[in-house]
C-alpha cells in the first residue's frame, strides 16, 4: 500500500505530461512545502494561510481562485504523502539556488505570520533548507531579510 502511494505521488509530481502539468506539479510542491511550516506548531493559522497564498501569487502570478485550488490540492497531496521528500525532490530537480532561496524566505514569512516564531517552525525550516541543499549562510540571510522586511 505504501509503495502504491509513493508511486502515485512520483508519477503525479515528476512525470507530468506537458509544460502546464509540470508547472502545476511545481506549484503543488511549493504550496505543500510552505504549508508544512504552518503545520509545524500543530495548528494552521489563518494568517499563515494568507502568507502562503500571497507567496504563491507572487511566485507563480496566480489568481486568487487558482491559489485557493492550489492550496486545497497541496493539502490533499500532503495528507496522502508519507513525507515531504517527493515535493522537495521536485523542487531540487527544477529550481535554481535563487528560487530555493525565495522558497526559504517564504517559509520564514509563514513562520512569522502569527507574530511569533515557534521552535518547531524554525526546526522545520532548517530541515527543509538542508534537504533543498541551501547553505546555512543563505538560510540565515533569508531569515534576517524577512525579519528586516517586517520590522517597523
Amino acid at each position: 500500500m505504501l509503495g502504491g502511494i509513493k508511486s502515485f505521488l512520483k508519477e503525479r509530481l515528476h512525470h507530468a505530461a506537458g509544460p502546464a502539468d509540470r508547472a502545476q506539479a511545481l506549484q503543488v510542491a511549493t504550496a505543500a512545502i510552505l504549508l508544512e511550516v504552518s503545520r509545524a506548531d500543530f495548528e494552521i493559522d489563518e494568517q499563515e494561510l494568507e502568507v502562503v497564498a500571497a507567496a504563491l501569487v507572487r511566485t507563480f502570478s496566480l489568481e486568487e481562485a487558482a491559489v485557493r485550488e492550489l492550496i486545497a490540492e497541496a493539502l490533499e497531496q500532503d495528507e496522502e504523502a508519507l513525507s515531504l521528500y517527493p515535493f522537495l525532490q521536485l523542487v531540487n530537480d527544477r529550481c535554481s539556488p535563487e528560487e530555493k532561496f525565495a522558497i526559504i524566505a517564504d517559509l520564514w514569512r509563514v513562520a512569522y505570520a502569527d507574530g511569533r516564531l515557534d521552535k518547531y517552525e524554525e526546526y522545520q525550516i532548517r530541515r527543509i533548507a538542508d534537504l533543498l541543499y541551501v547553505p546555512h549562510s543563505e538560510f540565515i540571510r533569508a531569515k534576517l531579510t524577512v525579519r528586516a522586511d517586517d520590522a517597523p
